[in-house]
């Protein structure tokens, strides 16, 4: 795994272990919520990525979490808006 990965998994396993324990939620849905509006879509398309090609590290509910997020359209680098 890379660093930068080993980072992201580490960041989202953060999250899952706050929004895990929320009485009356669904944690998987939390934290795919809290992705969406909080992560990069570079950070998304990463740890999606990395879900992909085994998801190494990452807890079960931020798995399905994952699982769950939609396709980002990442930007290029070096192009701006």
């Amino acid at each position: 795994m890379s660093a930068s990965a080993d980072r992201l998994v580490t960041m989202a396993n953060q999250i899952g272990r706050f929004f895990t324990p929320q009485r009356g939620a669904d944690p998987a849905s939390a934290i795919a919520d809290h992705l969406e509006k909080f992560w990069d879509p570079r950070m998304r398309a990463a740890i999606m990525a990395h879900l992909a090609a085994g998801g190494a590290g990452l807890d079960g509910p931020v798995r399905e979490a994952v699982g769950r997020l939609k396709k980002a359209k990442v930007p290029e680098k070096g192009l701006s808006a």
